[in-house]
């Protein structure tokens, strides 16, 4: 099973993935993009309809775990270690999210990712993202 394959399930299967509405946009050598179409369900404030800073948290993560696992050198297995969100403003109402994260470093055990997720209106960001993830090489497996 190729990794664009194999991560499209892996998201569907997550069961907060799936009740975000998280969908698999791009993936590539080392990059992945991923959507969250607006949902009601996930109004943080109910006076301006913004989504929850929670989920456009777990969809940064999730993305960010995605572009380590398309990594040619690695099995598709990783873990966070550490992820830093910064929140710019928040997303316009009625408006899909989408994050873009890319994977720039790996060492032996650790991929280091930079992501980035914005709504439909452009400009400023939602909120940006860097952080740390476990890594497994494919010749570290015997």
């Amino acid at each position: 099973m190729d990794k664009l394959k194999a991560t499209r399930q892996f998201i569907s299967a997550l069961p907060f993935s799936s009740a975000l509405g998280m969908e698999v946009v791009d993936f590539g050598d080392g990059r992945a993009t991923l959507s969250m179409p607006y949902d009601e369900a996930l109004i943080g404030d109910p006076r301006t309809g913004v989504i929850h800073g929670g989920a456009v948290s777990a969809l940064m993560d999730t993305c960010s775990g995605a572009a380590v696992m398309s990594r040619r050198e690695g099995t598709g297995v990783t873990a966070t270690i550490d992820l830093r969100i910064d929140y710019m403003r928040p997303a316009e109402p009625r408006q899909t999210i989408t994050c873009t994260a890319e994977c720039y470093h790996i060492t032996r055990n650790v991929a280091f990712i930079r992501a980035t997720a914005t709504d439909e209106a452009g400009g400023t960001p939602v909120a940006s993202a860097v952080g740390a993830f476990t890594f497994e090489r494919r010749e570290a497996i015997k």
